[in-house]
């Protein structure tokens, strides 16, 4: 407090005082601007409690949560085991920040860390360099789109409708005031439409995005897409699922140029959503466009190796108006647990893992298909996790019933896809055991005898 400055307790008098300082009355002119219909008559806040209380308190609301579920549940995030060591690891104090550290000197152990996650992701997807991590696996897609005009000079992005929904949503999201033509090609028998593709590649195409597996579960071989669409002067953006690659052919292996995808399933839990990572790889020639953060290594001034960020072009760094990017933050704790995870893993973890999920999904397939009217809505393609059944009835309804049994029976189609409001997209891993596959499909028979 100032000298000479009067002390006053009242908080009334406080309030009159800063009120009238700024020419109101009461407390409700400041919020003159909201409609009286929308205002807030009163605050219903309970008395206080002890810590002891609160915690009684928050127990009996989490149980009111689907706590325990058995979960079916994929469509781009995935219930995967995580080694408790992630956890041990990424919740040390040297770890434990969400930003990328700008000061060196005090960073090293983060640094190498995410420098360390960069060349895991680069062996990973086949590809050549990996930048320090992006938001989420929709974010990475709408990131390379744009890379992808900036190295070609053009505006025209093709995207199949393989590609998940929500990610082709933010993309349109995004770019809606940008001047970006976007064209979306329907997929043919839940795998991408080459005749359509080769239709729509032109000179002005900066772009192909696709997915693998796809959002249906199919699997699918891009490398002779890669060849249509360099012939045509654009490049391949390829959206991967990164448990696959431990088993299917990587996207470096198909001549993608950009490889990127979510990377939740890397010792990340489904936590409602968030937070994930978005991982997104490239080749080296096209290393300068790519936006993002990128850790590299070098030497000190007494010749040990020492990492610091590189190549850094973004709008509070050095290029100012020539930046990459404005929204490309990385996430930096996920990225050092999606290290950790993959170190714990090890490479023949990762396949074993992939294998699994092969495995129980092939259970699953064969357990479903004995029960009366179910099918295989792409019967002839080849699946990872991922798939598409056909019902005798609305989706919606057979999921809502199975919430009562404390299972997430799989995701409903028709909400992207309005023709089809009887499939039902169910997701394996290897959490899934023999014994709750074969309670899926009791439960099923159970629900479509009496619906």
């Amino acid at each position: 407090m100032e000298p000479g400055m009067p002390y006053i307790s009242n908080t009334t008098e406080q309030q009159s005082k800063m009120l009238k300082e700024i020419g109101l009355d009461k407390i409700d002119d400041l919020f003159t601007e909201i409609p009286e219909e929308l205002r807030c008559k009163k605050l219903d806040i309970p008395p206080p409690l002890c810590e002891l209380e609160v915690n009684a308190e928050m127990q009996r609301l989490a149980r009111q949560n689907y706590a325990n579920m058995t979960c079916f549940l994929g469509g781009g995030f995935y219930d995967h085991f995580i080694p408790s060591a992630v956890d041990a690891i990424t919740s040390r104090s040297e770890f434990y920040t969400s930003y990328t550290p700008y000061q060196p000197e005090v960073s090293q152990g983060t640094l190498q860390a995410i420098y360390e996650y960069q060349s895991a992701i680069c062996r990973l997807t086949g590809m050549e360099v990996s930048n320090a991590s992006l938001y989420d696996g929709g974010s990475a897609v709408y990131e390379a789109m744009m890379m992808a005009m900036r190295v070609t000079g053009k505006n025209r992005v093709i995207i199949d409708d393989g590609v998940n929904p929500i990610y082709r949503r933010m993309i349109r999201s995004y770019t809606a005031n940008l001047g970006i033509e976007l064209v979306e090609i329907r997929s043919k028998e839940g795998l991408l439409d080459r005749d359509q593709t080769g239709r729509h590649l032109n000179g002005k195409t900066a772009a192909m995005v696709v997915q693998n597996p796809n959002f249906f579960g199919c699997i699918d071989d891009f490398t002779d897409v890669a060849e249509m669409v360099h012939n045509a002067g654009a490049m391949l953006v390829c959206s991967c699922y990164p448990i696959s690659l431990g088993l299917l052919k990587t996207p470096g292996e198909m001549n993608a140029d950009i490889a990127v995808g979510e990377g939740q399933s890397l010792g990340m839990p489904l936590s409602f959503g968030g937070p994930y990572l978005g991982f997104m790889t490239t080749r080296m020639k096209f290393m300068r466009k790519m936006p993002g953060r990128i850790i590299g290594r070098t030497r000190d001034r007494k010749g040990k190796p020492a990492y610091v960020m590189t190549m850094q072009a973004r709008e509070q760094h050095i290029r100012r108006e020539k930046a990459t990017s404005n929204i490309c933050t990385n996430q930096g704790l996920c990225a050092v647990t999606a290290i950790a995870y993959l170190a714990l893993m090890g490479k023949q973890g990762l396949v074993d893992v992939a294998q699994a999920c092969v495995d129980m999904t092939a259970y699953t397939r064969e357990k479903l298909l004995k029960i009366p009217g179910i099918s295989m809505r792409f019967p002839e393609k080849s699946h990872f996790n991922e798939i598409v059944f056909n019902l005798p009835m609305a989706a919606n309804k057979v999921i809502r019933r199975f919430l009562n049994r404390n299972i997430a029976a799989g995701f409903p189609l028709s909400k992207y896809w309005p023709k089809m409001n009887n499939c039902l997209l169910v997701a394996i891993t290897e959490k899934r055991t023999i014994d709750e596959i074969d309670h899926l499909a009791y439960a099923l028979e159970v629900i479509l005898k009496h619906p």
